[in-house]
């Protein structure tokens, strides 16, 4: 039988290069984002043509109804849930000084990023171990995406900086909590990855990379991480929950 992994923001950018990478290795998936089913449909088909089962669950993961709609479609469709891969995220609607942030501003992307993704965590980790007591032998996990912006400061991005750094937290929480029961955690931490989020700056990062800003002279991909995400899933990780693992091209070695 095979396994289900649950993505949020599944749909595009990090999250669409993880589903792919996860396709080809045979788990059926359950896509969670925003836009409505009929605004996905083209990348639904292209991963079912891997052979795969593809279920898409839409939902603000910030909303404590949605967040239980989509659990709820998950038992109902696919019956069972192994992994969790917890992407969604938004970037600040206003990337201001952090002297002149906006309460709501801070409120919108906390919610999302931080709030949303703990109580969604926290529901499928229950879930996990009801499961787990049925079947002992089956594989669960959990995997965080972050950023490097959980070590790296941005005066102009304090609340996404706050809400990475938080989540690198939740990582070793569940790393330590759910240890006993063999349902291993993992932390990734992207770079500067060429998406939908990061296009209006994109430019200014090449130019930064040009300069020295990561070892490997190049923004990364989604499917960089989705390979990293794959391994772990596949099993290529063991002995190594609660780890950090930077998808980053050398952006946080130190160097002299």
């Amino acid at each position: 039988m095979r396994k289900v992994a649950l993505i949020t923001g599944g749909t595009r950018g990090i999250g669409l290069g993880i589903a792919q990478k996860l396709a080809k290795e045979g788990i059926d998936l359950a896509l969670n984002g925003v836009r409505a089913k009929e605004e996905v449909e083209d990348v639904i088909s292209d991963l079912e043509k891997e052979g795969i089962r593809v279920e898409y669950f839409p939902g603000n993961i910030a909303e404590q109804n949605d967040r239980a709609s989509i659990l709820n479609g998950v038992k109902e469709k696919l019956g069972k849930l192994n992994f969790l891969v917890n992407n969604a995220g938004v970037a600040p609607p206003v990337r201001a000084d952090v002297l002149e942030v906006e309460e709501e501003d801070f409120d919108y992307l906390m919610d999302i990023n931080l709030r949303g993704t703990f109580f969604l965590t926290q529901a499928v980790a229950r879930w996990m171990l009801d499961q787990k007591k049925a079947s002992p032998v089956s594989d669960f996990a959990l995997v965080n995406i972050t950023s490097v912006s959980a070590k790296l400061a941005s005066t102009n991005r304090v609340a996404y900086c706050m809400s990475k750094s938080a989540l690198s937290m939740m990582s070793q929480v569940f790393a330590v909590r759910l240890a006993s029961q063999r349902i291993p955690v993992y932390e990734i931490q992207p770079g500067v990855i060429e998406t939908d989020m990061t296009a209006k700056v994109k430019e200014i990062y090449e130019e930064k990379i040009s300069h020295g800003l990561t070892l490997e002279s190049r923004l990364g991909t989604p499917e960089d991480v989705g390979k990293i995400v794959a391994a772990i899933l596949r099993g290529d990780l063991t002995y190594a929950t609660g780890q950090i693992i930077a998808v980053d091209g050398g952006m946080m070695v130190g160097r002299l």
